[in-house]
C-alpha cells in the first residue's frame, strides 16, 4: 500500500495568533482559514484532524469553517464533531472536525461533559482505504484541570475497547488516535496515561518524539500528538513552523502493513 499521510491541526477558531477570541473580524477569518487551506494543500495529507473549528459561531464570522476549508482544498469527504453549542444573541457551535481524501463510512462524536462553552471531546471515523478499515479518533482535553484530562481519557479508553470489541472483525488496524491533548508526554498526565493504555493492547508508537508544538510564536510545549498503532511502519513525523495558528500542525508518515 501507498504511504498515507495524517495531519492534526488545532486552528484556533481561524483567528491566527490574537490572543482574545471575538477581535477577529470576518474578513481576517477568512483570510487565516485561507492560508491553512494552502498550508493543507501544500502538505497533501490523505487525512486532516482539526481541533477548534466553527460551524456558525458569532465569535468566529457566523459561517462553517468546515465548508469553507472543504471548498479551498478539494477534499470530498468530511465529518464534523460539535462539543459546544450555544444559541441566541452571542450564538456558537464548535468542535473537532475531520477532512479525508477517502470514504468515510462510519462516524460518532463523544463530548465529555455538558458545559456550553468550552467543552472538549473526540471524534470517531473509520474510513475505507482501499478496501481497507482505518479507525481514527481526533480529540480534544481539557487544557486547565490534570483531573479532567484523567477523567476525559477514561472515557476514550472505554470507548476504544468497547469499538473494538465489536468491530475487530472489520477492523485493518487497531485505531490511530490524534489531537491535542494540553499537556506534554513526559508528566504523569493524560497523554502518558492513555500511552500506556494502549501499550498494553500493541506496540504503539507516540509520534512526534522530540519537538515542541504550542504556543507557534515560540514553541516552548509539546501538545499536540499522533498515537500510531503497531500496523503502521516506516514512521515519520514532522512540526510545521507556521503563525497561522496558536498551535503548530503535526503530520505523521506510515505504511500499513
Amino acid at each position: 500500500m501507498s504511504r498515507l499521510r495524517i495531519l492534526t491541526f488545532n486552528i484556533a477558531h481561524g483567528r491566527g495568533l490574537t490572543p482574545i477570541q471575538g477581535l477577529t473580524l470576518g474578513r481576517k477569518l477568512r483570510l487565516n482559514l485561507r492560508k491553512i487551506a494552502r498550508l493543507i494543500d501544500e502538505l497533501k495529507p490523505d487525512v486532516v484532524a482539526l481541533q477548534e473549528i466553527d460551524k456558525n459561531s458569532r465569535w468566529a464570522g457566523n459561517f462553517d469553517h468546515l465548508d469553507y476549508l472543504k471548498a479551498h482544498t478539494g477534499f470530498e469527504h468530511s465529518a464534523f464533531g460539535i462539543n459546544n453549542r450555544r444559541e441566541g444573541l452571542l450564538n456558537l457551535s464548535y468542535g473537532n472536525a475531520f477532512l479525508s481524501r477517502h470514504p468515510i463510512v462510519d462516524s460518532e462524536n463523544i463530548v465529555f461533559g455538558e458545559k456550553t462553552v468550552g467543552e472538549k471531546g473526540f471524534l470517531f471515523v473509520e474510513l475505507d482505504i482501499h478496501g481497507r478499515r482505518v479507525p481514527i479518533l481526533n480529540l480534544h482535553l481539557n487544557f486547565r484541570s490534570r483531573l479532567h484530562r484523567f477523567k476525559q481519557v477514561e472515557k476514550i479508553m472505554h470507548y476504544v475497547a468497547k469499538k473494538h470489541h465489536h468491530r475487530q472483525d472489520d477492523w485493518h488496524m487497531s485505531p490511530v488516535v490524534c489531537g491535542d491533548m494540553n499537556n506534554p508526554s513526559h508528566r504523569p498526565d493524560a497523554t502518558a496515561e492513555l500511552m500506556r493504555y494502549f501499550s498494553l493492547h500493541g506496540d504503539y508508537t507516540l509520534q512526534p518524539q522530540g519537538g515542541h508544538t504550542f504556543p507557534a510564536h515560540l514553541p516552548r510545549r509539546a501538545l499536540d500528538f499522533v498515537f500510531l498503532p503497531p500496523e503502521c511502519e516506516d514512521v515519520s513525523c514532522e512540526i510545521g513552523k507556521t503563525k497561522i495558528s496558536d498551535h503548530c500542525p503535526v503530520w505523521v508518515d506510515f505504511t500499513l502493513k
